[in-house]
């Protein structure tokens, strides 16, 4: 059993890639990367977990109680999301490995999707209504982090940016928003990845088709004797101006 009480068996392809990842274990959180650069990627979020652990011990403490993994993979559209059924805080590869992104950065997301963990292993469910809410308590703490560290205004900025942003535009996290969100990072990612333009766009319209089939059998009427077909999204979110929270799988 996960830290946050989970049983559910993570999706196919997650399981495979934990198992193909390289790893290693830091205070007794897996901390792992599935990419083609994996010392590199080790070596960046270690730095950003060391500097949790020097400079905010609450931080750290809170993060190793309530996570089991830390795993850097390919996260579309945002930095980094929250999955519940690896109770991990999945990192965007893209986003580590960046020049240009600081180990403070790296921490401040980590302190972002632990929060997701705190929240979730309460019973807090990550449900339409309420999200704006739970990503302004998660944010909230990032500030809290980042403000105890020493040269990081740009950071700062950024997270009471968001802060502001987030609290007051709950229409952000609807199904639709998310769902369009993840679908648009995910063609980037393709794109990333190299993938043929072409099919690039078949799988695009494949998505959106799927999409447009999730809304309508949600709104449909019930069958006579039966029950109308819900299919969620299971969309996580992404990232606008200046920074989107990670994209939640609860």
């Amino acid at each position: 059993m996960l830290k946050n009480g989970s049983r559910a068996a993570p999706p196919l392809m997650d399981r495979i890639g934990i198992r193909m990842s390289t790893a290693r274990d830091i205070d007794g959180l897996w901390v792992g990367a599935f990419t083609n650069q994996d010392e590199a990627v080790l070596q960046r979020v270690e730095g950003a977990l060391q500097l949790m652990k020097q400079q905010s011990t609450l931080h750290y403490s809170r993060l190793v109680r309530s996570l089991d993994r830390v795993w850097v993979y390919l996260a579309p559209g945002t930095r980094g999301h929250y999955s519940r059924q690896l109770n991990a805080c999945v990192l965007d590869e893209r986003f580590v490995l960046d020049e240009q992104t600081t180990p403070d950065q790296i921490a401040s997301v980590i302190v972002h999707e632990a929060t997701h963990a705190v929240l979730d292993r309460r019973g807090i469910a990550y449900d339409e209504p309420q999200r704006y809410r739970i990503e302004a308590i998660c944010i909230r703490r990032q500030l809290h982090f980042v403000s105890g560290l020493a040269g990081c205004e740009a950071e700062k900025e950024i997270v009471r940016a968001s802060l502001d942003y987030y609290s007051n535009s709950p229409e952000f996290f609807s199904d639709v928003n998310m769902q369009q969100r993840f679908q648009d990072g995910s063609v980037e990612t393709l794109r990333w990845l190299g993938v043929p333009n072409w099919l690039v766009a078949v799988i695009s319209n494949a998505a959106s088709l799927r999409g447009q089939w999730n809304s309508w059998s949600r709104v449909r009427p019930s069958p006579p004797g039966g029950r109308a077909g819900m299919s969620g999204s299971g969309a996580p979110r992404a990232e606008p101006a200046p920074w989107a929270p990670s994209t939640e799988r609860y």
